[in-house]
C-alpha cells in the first residue's frame, strides 16, 4: 500500500508541475503559449561519408552506413577516401544510384580521377594504384542520399588480377615524395607455355629485367574494350608510339622489330565508366636489361630481328 501511495503522489506532483508550466497559474513568465519561444528544429539530414579518411573494409560499389568504419590512416587499412562529391541535376533525379556507363556514373568517375591525381601528388596510373567510386545503397538513395565517394587503393601488382593490399600510412602526396615505392618502373615478365604473359613481378631497374613502364596511352573516345587481335593491335600501336618517345627511337616500320609491348587497360567495369587509360610497357622477351632505357636511343634499343 505504501508503494501505491508513493506512486499516486508522484503523479499528482507531476500533474501540478505540468499545470504550472502550461499557464494554469498566474506566474509573471507564463503566457500560455508553449511554442512561441522555441527555436525551430533543424531539418533531418542523412549520413554523408567524410573525405580524407581510411577504412578497413574492401572496396564496394555501394557503401551502406552499417558497414562504414573510419580508422586512423596509420593503422593497417585497405581503402582511402580522397573526396566526397554530390550528384546533381539529371543524375540526382534518377530512380537508382548512377552506375555502369550512365552519364552520371561517368561524370563521377572523371571527378574521382582528377581528384585522386591531385590528392596523391601525381598521375595515379603511373603507380600501383586503382580507384573506384562508391555510391549510397539503393535504400539510402531512395531516402534522399546523393553523395558519391572517391576511393583509392594500393595494389600488389599492376596485372589484371592485381590484389588490393593492406597498407599503413596515407596516400596523400605519396607520388610527390623523393622516395616513391609505388611508381611503375621495371619488370621481369614471364610467359606461360602458350606464350601468354604469366606474371609481371617488379624488378629493380639496376638488376636484370626485360620490361619497363613507358607511360599511359589514352584510347580514343568511343573505343570499345579490346577483343580479338585486330582490336588489340590498335592498343599495341598506341603503346609502341609511347615507347618510341620514351626511349628516343623513330616511330617507323622498324619499331616493331626493336621491341615488343605490353598493353594493360583497366577492367571492363572501369572502362564503361570512361577509364580508357592503357598502361604501356616495352618488352624484350629474352633480354637481360640493366638500367632504364629512357632516352637511351637506337644504340640501346637496336633492331632485334627483321
Amino acid at each position: 500500500m505504501r508503494f501505491r501511495l508513493r506512486a499516486r503522489w508522484g503523479l499528482t506532483v507531476a500533474t501540478v508541475a505540468l499545470m504550472a508550466v502550461a499557464g494554469c497559474g498566474n506566474g509573471n513568465d507564463v503566457d500560455g503559449d508553449l511554442t512561441n519561444d522555441w527555436a525551430a528544429m533543424a531539418p533531418a539530414t542523412g549520413f554523408v561519408p567524410a573525405a580524407q579518411t581510411c577504412h578497413l573494409s574492401n572496396f564496394a560499389v555501394f557503401g551502406p552506413r552499417a558497414t562504414y568504419e573510419e580508422v586512423d590512416c596509420a593503422v593497417a587499412h585497405r581503402i582511402e577516401t580522397v573526396y566526397v562529391g554530390e550528384y546533381t541535376a539529371a543524375a540526382a533525379a534518377a530512380v537508382d544510384p548512377p552506375t555502369g556507363n550512365t552519364a552520371g556514373a561517368r561524370a563521377a568517375y572523371q571527378t574521382c580521377d582528377d581528384r585522386t591525381t591531385q590528392y596523391v601528388g601525381g598521375r595515379w596510373r603511373d603507380a600501383r594504384l586503382w580507384i573506384g567510386v562508391t555510391h549510397p545503397s539503393p535504400a539510402a538513395w531512395a531516402g534522399g542520399a546523393r553523395w558519391f565517394r572517391c576511393d583509392v587503393v594500393e595494389l600488389d601488382s599492376i596485372e589484371d588480377d592485381g590484389a588490393l593490399i593492406q597498407r599503413s600510412g596515407t596516400l596523400k602526396g605519396v607520388l610527390a615524395t623523393a622516395v616513391n615505392t609505388l611508381a611503375l618502373t621495371c619488370y621481369a615478365i614471364e610467359l606461360d607455355a602458350a606464350g601468354a604473359i604469366a606474371a609481371m613481378p617488379p624488378a629493380d631497374c639496376a638488376t636484370k629485367h626485360n620490361g619497363e613502364f613507358v607511360g599511359v596511352w589514352n584510347a580514343p573516345v568511343g573505343a570499345a574494350y579490346p577483343k580479338g587481335d585486330t582490336a588489340w593491335e590498335e592498343f599495341h600501336s598506341g603503346c609502341r608510339k609511347l615507347t618510341a618517345d620514351y626511349v628516343g627511337v623513330p616511330d617507323d616500320a622498324d619499331l616493331q622489330y626493336r621491341t615488343g609491348v605490353v598493353s594493360l587497360p583497366g577492367n571492363t567495369d572501369v572502362w564503361t565508366q570512361g577509364d580508357h587509360g592503357v598502361r604501356c610497357y616495352l618488352w624484350l622477351d629474352k633480354a637481360a636489361l640493366i638500367g632504364s632505357l629512357k632516352g637511351k636511343g637506337t644504340k640501346a634499343l637496336p633492331v632485334q630481328y627483321k
